[in-house]
């Protein structure tokens, strides 16, 4: 049976890190949103504007979701690394999940502030490009700290909460 996984978490915490290694776990498709954002926005993002970058967001989850919509439906496994800051972008893929019969994975990613900024110190520091899309400033982590939403127990009766 097919599997879908959103892999949650607040910045730095380490989805792309886990997504990749859970997709040859489970040899799943994984659509990480930062090299989307970057490829199709980074050039004419010229500040920090939520509401910019979210409909932004929201059109990438669209292109993402009729790719993953072909595999799942192959029965094939798909991880998506969108980051899935609030309920409601978590709510919109397990609704679009339902109608294909499929059960969503929330997989949580959960780790205290302070670890996630050192890793994103060595994560700037590295530039790994086959990993990381694009650097993230300390505007940019206290920009994206107050909007998580960490899921609730109902959302992770399904999935879990991994400490990382």
């Amino acid at each position: 049976m097919a599997r879908l996984i959103l892999v949650s978490g607040p910045i730095g915490v380490g989805k792309t890190t886990y997504s990749l290694s859970l997709s040859k776990e489970v040899d799943a498709v994984r659509f990480s949103i930062d090299p989307w954002m970057k490829t199709l926005f980074s050039k004419d993002m010229t500040s920090l504007d939520y509401s910019w970058m979210i409909e932004r967001v929201n059109r990438c989850y669209e292109q993402i979701w009729q790719v993953s919509e072909q595999i799942l439906s192959l029965n094939g496994n798909v991880i998506l690394d969108l980051g899935f800051t609030t309920k409601a972008q978590r709510d919109i893929f397990n609704n679009k999940a339902k109608t294909l019969n499929i059960q969503v994975e929330i997989h949580y990613l959960d780790a205290p502030k302070s670890i996630r900024k050192k890793r994103i110190e060595k994560r700037n520091f590295d530039k790994d490009p086959n990993v990381y899309s694009f650097e993230v400033t300390d505007m940019m982590f206290n920009f994206m700290e107050p909007q998580f939403e960490i899921p609730d127990e109902e959302e992770l009766t399904h999935g879990c909460r991994v400490k990382t």
